[in-house]
């Protein structure tokens, strides 16, 4: 596999449907402000995602490439798994439509202090969830692609949503900021995943994978799976709790929801193009080189992987520390979007975009655990890291107000990195090599010497904003390149 051609495809297109994202995220801003609607949305829209994570590209992928990629491409395995998948999606959907009332309570209680906001994030969620079963089927599909080293149609998925969300919010801007422009969201948001799902199903039946739906078998291959399955979705679980505990208690905190997303939303642009992309390779490149019993292919590929997605993220690291603010004020501050937001979200992406390095290296790591099919490990470390965000977003809130969130996120991600680090060295799965080592120091001495530079750079207006960035990456690159090679 021709891993640097790969990471690169992904990463290009999760860049196209960032960009898209962010253009979704201006008009959302603008249309909805940071408040009462926005915070309904977002709250909303938050619930399915957070299942497409848990089922979908969390625990269920991790664990089905790499039995998929031991079982050498089993169709009938395939086949069962998606099966079971559909029934249990549909399950959790009919529970999550009569329970939805105390599932917005648990999730932002601090709207139930607005009259209506509680009700409406409630009707806005039913209408939402539906979602889940077509994205998390979509999710599977695009796991059944990736084993067979087709990365690039389930990476451009994404870019659906975004172009549908931002054809409701153009004919949105005519209705005006009102409720009726949650329910066209909504409904456009659960037929982007119909789309979909269907776009992914209709490839893998061209390409001839035989994958449909059939009656469920509890076979020995998905007794192992379910084991396995329980087992990680007891960390990702934990994970997901995690992320509604941060929400919960912004939620007190009036635009602090909107405020976070947003902050997210641009610290997570750079993970999602380097580290997501990493992470998707190498969960099916380690899996069959770790089938082959072949270490020394699972080492290079790692310190090849670390020494690239480095290289780039450290100047994404200094990038979006200095530039925080007029970043966030050209993009977003227009319309019922107001200074205060803007000085909000930049100070939480000053403070949350230091996890950046730990989570990419995290990504590395959690991936040659699962291709490995060790599931434990990557739970327990999980559960470790996360108890330790939870404590830090509650005791800190009382201080600092929301931004215990992001210096939660960076404390526990580098819990985590250091956890899963452990892990691998102790079962000989990693080998960082000294010229990775080197290389990684290097590229933070210069991404930091240049981002002192750029701190002194005027910036009065969006065109300044693209030249200052422009020029950075200008000079950066060259001579991390050449760094790279030399070290």
């Amino acid at each position: 596999m021709k891993l640097g051609k790969h990471i690169f495809g992904v990463g290009v297109m999760t860049g196209i449907s960032r960009v898209f994202g962010f253009i979704r995220d201006m008009l959302i801003a603008r249309v909805l402000g940071a408040g009462r609607l926005s915070d309904i949305f977002l709250a909303a829209f938050k619930l399915p995602n957070l299942f497409r994570d848990l089922l979908g590209e969390g625990a269920l992928s991790a664990i089905f490439i790499p039995m998929y990629a031991d079982s050498k491409h089993d169709e009938s395995f395939a086949k069962n798994v998606f099966s079971w998948l559909a029934v249990v999606l549909l399950g959790i959907t009919i529970l999550f439509e009569i329970f939805m009332p105390f599932v917005v309570w648990v999730l932002a209680p601090g709207f139930s202090a607005v009259p209506g906001k509680m009700e409406m994030t409630i009707i806005i969620s039913r209408i939402m969830f539906f979602y889940v079963i077509f994205i998390c089927g979509a999710a599977f599909l695009s796991a059944v692609l990736n084993a067979f080293s087709r990365f690039m149609l389930a990476a451009f998925m994404p870019v659906l949503l975004n172009i549908m969300l931002i054809g409701a919010l153009v004919v949105s801007m005519y209705i005006g900021a009102s409720d009726t422009v949650l329910y066209i969201m909504a409904g456009t948001v659960v037929a982007s995943g119909i789309i979909q799902c269907l776009v992914l199903w209709a490839r893998i039946r061209r390409k001839h994978f035989g994958l449909h739906l059939v009656v469920p078998r509890m076979t020995p291959g998905i007794k192992t799976m379910l084991r396995r399955f329980g087992v990680s979705i007891i960390g990702n679980g934990f994970y997901q709790i995690t992320i509604i505990l941060g929400t919960l208690v912004a939620s007190f905190e009036s635009g602090a929801v909107s405020w976070l997303y947003y902050s997210d939303r641009i610290v997570q642009l750079p993970f999602a193009m380097i580290g997501l992309a990493v992470g998707t390779v190498l969960m099916s490149s380690i899996s069959h080189a770790l089938a082959d019993k072949n270490m020394r292919s699972v080492y290079i590929q790692q310190n090849s992987s670390m020494r690239q997605s480095m290289m780039l993220i450290m100047p994404c690291v200094a990038g979006l520390f200095v530039l925080a603010e007029p970043i966030i004020k050209y993009l977003f501050e227009y319309g019922a979007w107001t200074a205060e937001s803007t000085h909000a979200v930049a100070v939480a992406i000053m403070i949350q975009v230091f996890v950046l390095p730990a989570m990419l290296i995290s990504q590395i790591y959690s991936k040659t655990l699962y291709a490995s099919q060790d599931v434990k490990t990557p739970v327990k470390t999980s559960i470790t890291s996360l108890a330790v965000a939870s404590v830090i977003y509650v005791g800190l809130f009382w201080f600092v107000g929301y931004l215990a969130i992001p210096i939660g996120v960076v404390i526990s991600g580098y819990v985590k990195n250091y956890l899963l680090a452990r892990a691998c060295r102790r079962r000989n799965l990693i080998r960082t090599d000294t010229r990775t080592m080197r290389a990684i120091v290097a590229f933070g001495v210069l991404a930091a010497g240049l981002g002192v530079g750029l701190w002194f750079v005027p910036i009065n207006g969006v065109v300044a904003l693209a030249a200052a960035i422009f020029g950075y990456g200008i000079i950066y690159l060259p001579v991390a390149f050449l760094l790279n090679k030399k070290i």
